[in-house]
C-alpha cells in the first residue's frame, strides 16, 4: 500500500506540521508514504512539489483578490475563508499516480480547487481526508465562530460584505462539496473528538462517516531538559516565572489574546507579587504589537521553525496559555506537554480533550479571563507544578504516540475503520 500525503506547506502552519509528524510516524511503522505540496521548504526526499511557483502565485492572489472583493476590501478577514476558485491538478503527477491512498489534509489558499477535489474524488482510489479545522464541511470558512448555517445550508456568509458578480460565494462552494462528497471510498477524520462532533451535524457530512483520530507527535525529540541551559540558548530572562504565548498570527481575533491581556491585568492587581515575577514571552508574527497591551515584560520572539529551538523555547517556560476561541487539536499544546510544560486554555474545541483540568493543566470558563488568570496562579503554584508537568508527560506518551496513531490511520486506509 503506497499512501500520498497532500498539503499546502510542507512546514508552515499547524497542519503541515502534523501532516509532515504523520508522514514520519508512518514510515516509521513500515507505511510507503509520501509528501505533495505546493509549498516544499526542505530537501526531504520524500516531499515533492507541484507547477511552477509563477503561476502558483497568479492562483494564489486570484483567489485572495475574489476574496477581498468579496469582504467589500477589508482585510479583516480575508484568511477566514477559502473558496478554491482556482488550484493545481495534482492527478496528473507521477505521485498521485503511483499512490494506493490519497490523503487529503489542509489544500487551501489556491493549492487545490474545487474542480481538481472532484478529479481526485472520481479517481477510484481510496481518499482520506483529515479534518484540521472546519473547512471541508462548511461552505467557505476555516472556523464557523457563533453561524450555524453549515449544519442545513451555507449562505450568505457573515464574513463576507457582498456577492462578486452577483453569485453567492458561500452558497455555490457548499454545492459543489455536497456535489462530490458522496463517494464510497471517501473517509473524513476529525483530529479530536469536538471536530468530529462538529463535522457529524454537518449537513455535507449526512452520509459520511467521521472517525477521531489525533495528531502524533515524537516524544524523543519533544521532551523535558534543563530549564536553565534552555533559557540560555533561546535568550530568555534566567529568572522568574515565563509564560509562553504563540501563534501563526496573534492579531487573529480567534486566538484570544484579548482575554490573555485581560488576564494580565487582573493578576498584576490581584496577585501583585506574583506579577513581579512574570514574563510573557510571544511568539509569531505581529508578536512586537503585543508589548502595550501586557502590564508585564514581554519578548518578542520571532517565529520559529527549528524544532530543536522549539523544544528549548518550551523547556524554558513555566506554562503555556492559549486564549484560543476555536480551535481544533493544538500542536502547541501537545508539544508543551510533551516537553513537561503544563497548559492554561478555555473550555473549547478540542482544548479540554488535551488538557486534563488540575491533572495536566487548567481548562478556564470560556471567555472567562478572571478565571483563566486564576489558572496561570493555580498552575505555577509550586504545590502542584512538578506533579502537572509528570502528568503532561504522561498523557502525550499514552494518547499521541507515533505507533498508535499510525496504526489507527493504516486501518482507514484499509476501510477497516
Amino acid at each position: 500500500m503506497r499512501v500520498l500525503i497532500v498539503n499546502t506547506s510542507e512546514r508552515t502552519g499547524g497542519a503541515a506540521i502534523a501532516a509532515n509528524r504523520l508522514m514520519e510516524a508512518l514510515k516509521n511503522n513500515g507505511v510507503k508514504v509520501t509528501m505533495l505540496v505546493r509549498d516544499k521548504q526542505t530537501p526531504q526526499i520524500t516531499v515533492s512539489a507541484t507547477g511552477a511557483k509563477w503561476l502558483m502565485a497568479i492562483r494564489f492572489l486570484w483567489e485572495r483578490l475574489v476574496i477581498w472583493a468579496a469582504t467589500g476590501f477589508n482585510k479583516k478577514d480575508i484568511w477566514q475563508v477559502d473558496i478554491a476558485n482556482v488550484g493545481t491538478d495534482i492527478t496528473k503527477t507521477d505521485e498521485f499516480k503511483k499512490a494506493d491512498v490519497i490523503h487529503l489534509h489542509w489544500v487551501n489558499q489556491g493549492f487545490l480547487s474545487m474542480k481538481g477535489l472532484k478529479k481526485i474524488l472520481n479517481s477510484g482510489k481510496r481518499v482520506v481526508i483529515t479534518l484540521h479545522d472546519m473547512w471541508y464541511f462548511t461552505g467557505i470558512c476555516h472556523y464557523a465562530g457563533e453561524c450555524d448555517r453549515f449544519k442545513s445550508q451555507c449562505h450568505d456568509c457573515p464574513l463576507l460584505k457582498k456577492k462578486v458578480l452577483g453569485v453567492d460565494l458561500a452558497k455555490k462552494v457548499f454545492k459543489k462539496k455536497d456535489l462530490i462528497y458522496d463517494n464510497p471510498k471517501l473517509s473524513f477524520v476529525g483530529c479530536s473528538q469536538w471536530m468530529r462532533q462538529e463535522a457529524t451535524n454537518a449537513a455535507l457530512m449526512r452520509r459520511q462517516k467521521v472517525v477521531s483520530i489525533p495528531n502524533t507527535i515524537n516524544t524523543k525529540l519533544f521532551c523535558p531538559a534543563d530549564k536553565k541551559n534552555a533559557r540560555k540558548r533561546m535568550g530568555l530572562p534566567a529568572d522568574g516565572k515565563l509564560i509562553l504565548f504563540g501563534s501563526q498570527r496573534i492579531t487573529d481575533e480567534r486566538k484570544g489574546f484579548a482575554f490573555l491581556a485581560e488576564a494580565c491585568r487582573f493578576l498584576q492587581t490581584e496577585y501583585p507579587v506574583l506579577a513581579g515575577q512574570i514574563t510573557v514571552v510571544v511568539v509569531g508574527s505581529n508578536s512586537s504589537e503585543v508589548k502595550s497591551h501586557v502590564p508585564f515584560n514581554v519578548v518578542a520572539v520571532d517565529y520559529v521553525s527549528d524544532e530543536r529551538d522549539m523544544v528549548a523555547l518550551y523547556n524554558a517556560v513555566d506554562i503555556y496559555v492559549t486564549p484560543s476561541l476555536q480551535d481544533n487539536l493544538p500542536n502547541t499544546i501537545m508539544e508543551a506537554m510533551a516537553c513537561g510544560t503544563p497548559c492554561v486554555g478555555f473550555n473549547v474545541g478540542g482544548i479540554p480533550e488535551m488538557i486534563d483540568h488540575q491533572h495536566t493543566g487548567y481548562v478556564a470558563r470560556y471567555k472567562d479571563a478572571e478565571d483563566f488568570a486564576k489558572g496561570m496562579v493555580w498552575t505555577l503554584d509550586e504545590q502542584n507544578y512538578q506533579r502537572l508537568s509528570t502528568q503532561s508527560r504522561e498523557k502525550v506518551k499514552r494518547d499521541y504516540d507515533e505507533s498508535h496513531v499510525a496504526r489507527l490511520y493504516t486501518e482507514v486506509y484499509e476501510g477497516r475503520r
